[in-house]
């Protein structure tokens, strides 16, 4: 409804929204991607629930050539090691073997083959990875290790929360640290200059002709949103249902406060 008010083509700053605004954090993440490709290791990427690392990823490896190189995207984290394999070489495209030997054997034969017999780079995105079981943690390493450790075969990025690198920090998992040849922590959009160029960025990326909301009211999403995208798609659309409902045709700032109010009470 709010959509077709407003004259909208998309949600601002939805999960549809694929026209990402870039601070300089998006070109200097793509540049660790990139020559992770070219050095096939462990990259981690971090930040705040909310703040586009998936969305970033998907954006850059849509970009890739699919004859060259072939992503694997997992999400589900939250299982026991040998539950977690066994995912994972469904993912494969692999009948998973009742015990983790088995499941390890299949799978790093399948990533030789695609490296060495079809030219073809595999990536692996583990999204939710501070999920992961400690056991994980732990073994990895030895998962990818080829050839008596001479190959690297599998590019791999770790995703997910701030505590991600911490864990990995942990002296029990310097085996996984010392793997790590990218780190990137995503931060929040706080700067007033940058924050007033993203929201104009996703309002005209969303299709909308004029501006609906004040300088106070920018403002007033900035610190309420803390810069985080999510926070901002929430508050937004929320003022707009508002601002739909009473027949309003732009958010004056009162409409962009009880937005922010009713979020807080849940």
């Amino acid at each position: 409804m709010y959509r077709q008010f407003f004259g909208l083509k998309q949600a601002p700053f939805g999960k549809d929204f694929d026209a990402l605004f870039d601070t300089g954090q998006l070109a200097s993440f793509e540049q660790q991607f990139r020559w992770l490709l070219q050095s096939p290791g462990i990259g981690l990427l971090t930040g705040e629930p909310g703040l586009g690392k998936t969305a970033i990823l998907r954006h850059i490896t849509h970009t890739l050539n699919p004859h060259q190189y072939k992503v694997f995207y997992i999400a589900e984290t939250d299982f026991k090691r040998l539950d977690f394999y066994r995912h994972l070489a469904g993912i494969f495209g692999i009948a998973p073997s009742y015990y983790r030997s088995g499941l390890w054997r299949d799978m790093k034969q399948y990533i030789t083959e695609m490296v060495t017999q079809k030219n073809i780079q595999p990536i692996l995105i583990i999204d939710e990875a501070q999920n992961l079981s400690i056991d994980f943690f732990r073994d990895f390493p030895s998962f990818l290790n080829f050839v008596f450790d001479s190959k690297d075969y599998l590019t791999v990025w770790l995703v997910g929360h701030p505590e991600l690198g911490r864990l990995i920090n942990r002296p029990q998992f310097a085996a996984l640290a010392s793997r790590i040849q990218a780190r990137f922590e995503l931060k929040p959009i706080v700067d007033k200059e940058a924050f007033h160029k993203l929201i104009t960025h996703g309002f005209t990326q969303a299709g909308c002709a004029h501006h609906l909301l004040s300088d106070t009211g920018i403002e007033m999403l900035r610190i309420a949103s803390q810069g985080n995208p999510r926070q901002i798609h929430r508050i937004l659309i929320t003022a707009l249902r508002l601002a739909t409902d009473k027949k309003i045709n732009h958010l004056p700032d009162d409409i962009l406060k009880e937005a922010v109010t009713l979020l807080k009470q849940g």
